[in-house]
């Protein structure tokens, strides 16, 4: 978008016109054909969560995040109630529309109506959850939610730099690499350079597109998907190679 010359000849960031703060989350359910996110909740998804992740005997899926793993569902209701019950970052469970079971957590985090941006993170998909169409829905959700429902400009995605799976995942969702921010926080007493991604509402009407056509029951038969997502965005995006 084209930049606007200030009154003493200095570029300036494009209008925005008729803005209004955008909406706070406020953890309704959001449902799809193979999965729905609901507010996390201790006694409702404590158990089935401890038990989907206790698949992962190696422990990976928890190397990149700042808390777990956990040594019972005890430990791992604790941290619940303490660190992922609040309003900011709102935690929802990621639930399995054909058993009802809590296979994962996604978490809106640093919410700023006031600039209408918002971040995606505390990612944790048990291997249960892991490659499956609910995974993929389960994200769209959320981005529907944002732009749609909610009226935000930005949706951010930041990992550890390290991260290579959690770079990769936000490449085939649609954000756009943005850069590395050296040395921008530490855990776990190790260091941790952030990678940036995010979606701008400019293109979500294509993202979310993608999403639809990636989603469509015509899209899948017994052998999996006929057309991957990232194949569908970049034929819409008009960047095919």
């Amino acid at each position: 978008m084209d930049q606007n010359n200030g009154t003493v000849d200095q570029p300036i960031g494009f209008p925005v016109e008729n803005w209004r703060p955008a909406t706070r989350p406020a953890g309704v359910t959001l449902t799809g054909q193979y999965c729905r996110l609901e507010r996390l909740d201790a006694d409702r998804h404590a158990d089935d969560l401890h038990t989907a992740n206790a698949t992962d005997r190696e422990h990976r899926i928890w190397t990149y995040l700042a808390y777990g793993p956990f040594r019972d569902v005890a430990d791992y209701r604790d941290w619940m109630v303490d660190q992922a019950l609040g309003e900011d970052p709102l935690f929802y469970a990621i639930i399995e529309q054909s058993s009802g079971r809590a296979l994962g957590v996604a978490s809106y985090l640093r919410i700023n109506p006031k600039d209408g941006v918002i971040e995606v993170g505390h990612i944790n998909y048990s291997p249960l959850l892991q490659k499956t169409a609910m995974a993929t829905e389960a994200m769209f959700l959320m981005m529907r939610h944002v732009f749609d429902d909610l009226g935000y400009r930005r949706y951010e995605w930041k990992c550890d730099a390290l991260n290579a799976r959690s770079r990769a995942a936000a490449v085939r969702y649609g954000f756009t690499y943005e850069g590395v921010f050296r040395q921008a926080t530490m855990y776990k007493n190790r260091n941790r350079d952030t990678a940036w991604y995010a979606i701008i509402d400019s293109e979500w009407p294509t993202t979310r597109a993608a999403y639809q056509q990636w989603l469509d029951p015509d899209n899948f038969d017994d052998g999996g998907q006929k057309q991957g997502l990232s194949r569908i965005m970049q034929t819409l995006r008009g960047d095919e190679a």
